[in-house]
């Protein structure tokens, strides 16, 4: 039976998430998984809210409801404290550590949470969890969006999956423009060394 898989990503706009999950999706598909995928919400305008969901195995529609993804892909770490409802009980999140403060943060009327309190939100409904400084990781391959790339060769790497590092690699190459694919490449490969948190 095919590998039955709910993944959800969230993220702000300006960060890339959504070429992400374009090309996570493509990558599945060469894998010959059944996939569906689709932006849950979204905004255009950078800085937005951005969220997206990829099912694979025979789902009829990327519709999420709270508490039924398998895995969280959160590009910011607030983006990732705000999707937690929709992680299910026991599923894995891969975080970003590097904040992008809203609006309302850098205007002073709001202030974020700490890293370690969002840490220990994840830790309390996932049963394995990675945090990564993808801008950091991204910034030192050559591109600071590269970090998406990072974010997704953790997930690659995990075994969570029902293929490798090596399919992303081969759908950088394939779908990227070349003049992205080598910070791409190196960042995905600096992902699916990074430790597992817990």
């Amino acid at each position: 039976m095919e590998t039955r898989l709910r993944i959800y990503l969230t993220g702000v706009g300006g960060q890339g998430s959504l070429t992400a999950t374009t090309l996570f999706a493509r990558l599945a598909l060469d894998q010959d998984l059944a996939v569906v995928s689709g932006e849950v919400h979204g905004m255009a305008q950078r800085g937005g809210v951005v969220e997206s969901a990829i099912l694979l195995g025979g789902w009829q529609s990327p519709t999420l409801s709270p508490g039924e993804a398998d895995i969280l892909l959160g590009f910011e770490p607030l983006e990732t404290l705000r999707g937690l409802p929709f992680l299910k009980a026991g599923g894995a999140v891969f975080s970003s550590t590097d904040f992008l403060p809203p609006s309302s943060v850098s205007a002073g009327k709001a202030s974020l949470p700490s890293l370690s309190s969002i840490q220990e939100a994840v830790r309390a409904i996932a049963a394995r969890a990675w945090f990564l400084p993808i801008r950091g990781i991204g910034a030192a391959a050559g591109s600071s969006q590269s970090g998406n790339a990072a974010m997704l060769g953790a997930l690659c790497a995990s075994g969570l999956l029902p293929f490798g590092l090596e399919a992303l690699t081969s759908a950088i190459r394939a779908y990227l423009p070349a003049k992205l694919v080598p910070a791409n490449l190196a960042a995905a490969a600096k992902g699916a060394e990074w430790p597992e948190s817990r």
